[in-house]
């Protein structure tokens, strides 16, 4: 059994959305990536370049190239494909961020040169791309013409069909009850 067996067919709007989402997020990763590079950094330098206000180096920048062709990749294919894509690339860069916030005092072990303006963009870049992977799939309030929530109705179990019928509860206990804790 596959994932995508249990994913139901998409309509063009949902699609649209997530598309869009992949397709934005990988832009901006790639021209982040590639003005990085363009002024040569050191592979792993823990100094040096601002680019959009995020400092970078080349490991970052090559990351980021990378990450930005997986998003377009994902905005390339489209449906459920995107929709999960963005989810994964959304929770990574979450963590991406938690990593920065772990190794800001520590040169040694910052290789990807994180400063705090990188961890608050990891975690806002992280929350925008996964809301787009889940946007259309998870609410309370779908609507019908929703295929997430069609998909769910036709799991449920059917209301029992007839006359409606009154139901009178009896009440065993005629005296006091004394719930446990009280």
């Amino acid at each position: 059994m596959k994932l995508q067996d249990e994913l139901p067919t998409v309509d063009r709007r949902l699609a649209l959305v997530w598309r869009v989402g992949a397709g934005l997020g990988g832009i901006f990763l790639i021209v982040f990536g590639i003005l990085g590079l363009s002024d040569h950094p050191g592979f792993l330098a823990t100094h040096g370049d601002r680019i959009a206000g995020l400092s970078t180096n080349g490991a970052l920048s090559i990351l980021s190239v990378v990450a930005g062709a997986i998003l377009m990749l994902g905005a390339v294919i489209g449906g459920n494909f995107a929709s999960n894509l963005n989810m994964i690339v959304g929770v990574l860069f979450v963590l991406s961020g938690f990593y920065g916030l772990t190794v800001l005092g520590r040169p040694d072990a910052n290789i990807l040169n994180f400063r705090m303006s990188n961890v608050l963009f990891a975690f806002v870049f992280g929350i925008v791309v996964t809301t787009f992977g889940m946007y259309g799939r998870v609410s309370g309030h779908l609507p019908h013409d929703n295929p997430f929530w069609r998909k769910r109705i036709s799991r449920e179990e059917p209301l029992p069909s007839g006359p409606k019928t009154f139901v009178k509860v009896i009440n065993p206990n005629r005296g006091r009850t004394h719930p446990v804790g009280h």
